[in-house]
């Protein structure tokens, strides 16, 4: 150490830098000599970093000329980052300088730097890019353009707000300059962007400052060094993810597969019967996809269902932005796997993507953020969706819009939150335009309350919201306009969907417990208060609804509890649907959806729905009681309300999905013996025909590689003049006379008049054979399709097959539509 106090140290990292050196070192030390009443004692620390050449003797024979200026050596070329670390580990100046060995920049801005520093930075970056630098002599084309996507990079997902972190002319303050590098771990380039997020995580305030800067010749960056240095960037990332984080994550990941593990025993081979018929919609939905993109066809609409009419599959939640991207796996595993895969994943992502928001703006305590996160993504709700819907269930990216929608209440970053927000909306959309419209109820919702509460605060968020939402418009519409104009204005769209008369909840399943609650759990009663197994949109039991009440009764002094507390109570009455029965009365009051239900866009909304927005705002407001509990001194009070929260869980943890062994595929569809019976522009026709009740034959269609068409379906379309959306094509009379034998066993008097409307129908449906595979009343079924056509079928390959090429058929005619059944 030095016997006096140093001011400023400034540290060289040089290898190989013979030819560069000297003159380098000869203009800091003179300009430092120079003006030693501004920056007091100083030190210049050259690290050789195992040079070949004749680096040393160069500082040797300054060091002679000039004491202060001072060799520091590496037995081996380790990298501009070790080098540093050694240089500024070795210096002792209050302020530290580190500067390449090309002195690009010239040693004069020093000035600049220092004066940052006089007004309180503990760090002032030498900026090629902030407004007012000067670039005297350019690099190549080539160079620039790769660092400017470096740097582009590095602002987004390492030190957000700096333009430049590689230009080597750096000013710290010395004491936290030896601390961040003696933390750092890069021996590479990279070590710019780990001191600069070492100063920005501890709060230390660090600011650009342009430069006049000058391209030398001679650079020791190559191409490949911007690989490491990205490599370095991964790297340093991954060592920022706390063990707590990545735990979280694996532990969402385990639960996601325990609750899929029967479907997991066998992907291919095993089917979730309370996903009723979904399944092999959204197989057929995955299927479908990577077909069209293998074929180069339209994305958005396909005849394989619903022939000759087909099917808008823009308007049907195909979720384009996860089956586009899963292609590759459907074409090469197959549609099961990839399904298994998005809902897996899909849920253990959600449940990360809620983790992080609530880290970030609801309690810093990893244990709490994790409850509630869990309570978020696996509630019953999201239980009982997890069986069919994967736009349900596939929700990170709403976690991730509300962080994007906080930022921009900040206003510090309008413009650049304002266009991700429109590119995370775009692509939410291509996942699924309903959960994004509930979750914006839920964000409506929340933003009234809290806007009351804090009228100031809202009143200040108002103008940067405004302008970025604005901005996100901007940038979504004309991402989404050519999708959306093909799902309401393209072939086969439709107004809106036909729901039954009222989907809304009845309070008592609010309080009461789902079927899938492993401990609680209650078929009977889940079923007489839900649609069906996929639509159990509440049930989260009075015990969780007690522990909520006791949480906003005992932290009611916040603001964030009152509007989470608000959202929830909003979200629930509003899912109770336009009208609703008191409980143990007969008394029917009407519930404020009904102000919404003839909405545009809320009029396909099924009410019941609602409640998942719940979900979120519960697990925030666990969250807080969490973490209020762990830090509390108290321990009696600590085990009491840790034990309430237990007993509110318990109850309603999910049991694993059902799973039960898949009907096999028919060996006349599974062996191709099909392909002799249908010609090119000709289908097959199942009896029935495929419909929400029964959509079986789609298998057989993705089984097959989707290689034949099908009349009928399971997708959304439109009926009738008003074009209403209804569940599967517009009904034909055989189609509804077919369906109603396979539900009743019942079958009408078949004369000339019938046989006359199915070749009509047989005709439209350009059918090449009729197929029905064993089912209930099968005998009832093949007896009238005898009579429809006119002779026996036969059997083969497992199946009932009538060949059509030797029945007369007319020209394809429409007739007058029967109604739909709903």
């Amino acid at each position: 150490m030095p016997a006096i106090s140093i001011d400023l140290s400034v540290v060289v990292p040089a290898y190989n830098e013979e030819g560069r050196l000297g003159p380098t070192l000869d203009a800091i030390a003179g300009y430092l000599r120079d003006n030693e009443n501004r920056f007091g004692a100083w030190e210049v620390l050259v690290v050789d970093d195992g040079s070949t050449d004749g680096t040393r003797d160069v500082v040797t024979g300054a060091s002679v000329r000039d004491r202060r200026v001072r060799l520091v050596t590496s037995p081996r070329n380790r990298g501009k980052g070790h080098a540093l670390r050694l240089g500024v580990l070795a210096s002792s100046g209050r302020r530290v300088l580190v500067t390449d060995a090309d002195l690009a920049a010239p040693i004069e801005q020093l000035e600049l730097l220092d004066k940052a520093l006089a007004e309180g930075h503990s760090a002032a970056v030498g900026s090629r890019s902030a407004p007012g630098a000067t670039i005297e002599r350019h690099q190549s084309l080539a160079r620039e353009l790769l660092g400017r996507a470096g740097n582009l990079l590095i602002r987004r997902v390492a030190v957000p707000g700096v333009r430049d972190t590689q230009c080597g002319f750096k000013l710290f303050d010395g004491d936290r300059a030896r601390e961040a590098f003696a933390a750092s771990r890069l021996t590479g380039w990279g070590i710019d962007v780990e001191i600069l997020q070492h100063f920005r995580r501890s709060g230390w305030p660090v600011t650009e400052v342009p430069v006049r800067w000058a391209h030398q010749p001679g650079s020791k960056v190559r191409p490949l060094d911007y690989l490491r240095v990205l490599a370095e960037l991964a790297s340093l990332k991954l060592r920022s993810v706390r063990p707590a984080d990545l735990l979280a994550t694996a532990a969402f990941l385990l639960m996601a597969v325990a609750l899929y593990a029967g479907r997991w025993a066998g992907p291919n081979h095993r089917y979730l019967p309370d996903s009723l018929q979904d399944q092999n919609q959204w197989e057929w939905f995955f299927a479908v996809t990577a077909d069209n993109l293998a074929h180069l066809r339209n994305p958005f609409f396909t005849t394989l269902q619903g022939f000759p009419d087909g099917v808008n599959l823009m308007a049907n939640t195909v979720m384009l932005g996860l089956t586009v991207p899963f292609a590759p796996v459907t074409l090469a595993l197959g549609p099961a796997i990839s399904l298994a895969l998005v809902m897996t994943l899909g849920l253990a992502a959600t449940a990360t993507a809620w983790y992080r928001l609530i880290v970030r703006r609801v309690v810093r305590h990893r244990g709490a953020a994790f409850t509630g996160a869990a309570l978020a993504a696996f509630a019953p709700p999201m239980v009982s969706h997890a069986n069919a819907h994967p736009n349900f269930v596939v929700l990170f990216m709403i976690p991730l819009i509300i962080e994007r929608a906080l930022r921009l209440c900040a206003g510090t970053r309008v413009v650049r939150d304002g266009v991700v927000l429109g590119l995370m909306a775009a692509y939410q959309i291509f996942l699924g335009e309903e959960p994004l419209l509930l979750a914006s109820v839920g964000m409506v919702l929340f933003a009234g309350a809290y806007a009351a509460l804090h009228p100031q605060v809202a009143k200040a968020a108002v103008p940067p919201l405004a302008k970025g939402l604005a901005i996100a418009a901007a940038v979504c519409l004309p991402l989404v306009a050519l999708p959306l104009y093909w799902q309401f204005v393209g072939p086969q769209s439709y107004t809106r969907v036909l729901h039954a008369d009222h989907m809304g909840n009845s309070p008592r399943a609010l309080l009461s417990f789902a079927e899938r609650s492993l401990v609680a759990g209650d078929r009977a009663t889940a079923d007489a208060l839900s649609p069906n197994p996929t639509e159990q949109n509440a049930f989260y039991g009075w015990p969780l609804a007690l522990l909520t009440f006791a949480i906003v009764a005992r932290l009611w002094e916040r603001a964030l509890v009152k509007a989470l507390a608000f959202t929830a109570g909003a979200a629930a009455l509003l899912s109770l649907g336009p009208r609703f029965k008191i409980p143990l009365t007969n008394m029917t009051v009407p519930g404020p959806w009904a102000l919404l239900a003839d909405k545009p866009l809320f009029e396909s909304v099924i009410e019941g729905r609602v409640a998942m927005v719940c979900a979120p705002a519960l697990g925030m407001l666990l969250a807080v009681a969490v973490e209020r509990l762990v830090r509390t001194p108290h321990i009696g009070r600590q085990f009491i309300g840790l034990t309430a929260v237990a007993a509110a869980l318990i109850p309603i943890l999910p049991a694993p999905l059902r799973s039960v062994e898949r009907a096999p595929v028919p060996s006349f569809i599974a062996d191709g013996t099909w392909q002799a019976y249908v010609g090119k522009d000709e289908t097959l026709v199942p009896i029935p025909l495929p419909d929400s009740g029964n959509a079986e034959a789609l298998h057989w269609q993705t089984a097959t590689g989707l290689k034949f068409r099908l009349p009928g379906g399971y997708f959304n379309g439109p009926y009738g003049d008003e074009r209403v959306g209804i569940y599967g094509a517009a009904p034909r009379y055989t189609s509804s006379m077919l369906r109603d034998i396979s539900f009743t066993g019942v079958a009408p008097v078949i004369g000339k008049n019938w046989r006359a409307q199915a070749r009509t129908d047989f005709a439209y449906w350009h059918a090449g054979v009729l197929v029905l595979a064993p089912q209930q009343y099968q005998d009832r079924l093949r007896e009238a399709v005898d009579q429809l056509v006119g002779r026996p079928g036969k059997w083969v390959g497992g199946v009932w097959v009538w060949d059509l090429h030797d029945v007369g058929r007319p020209a394809p005619a429409r007739t007058t539509l029967p109604a739909p059944h709903r």
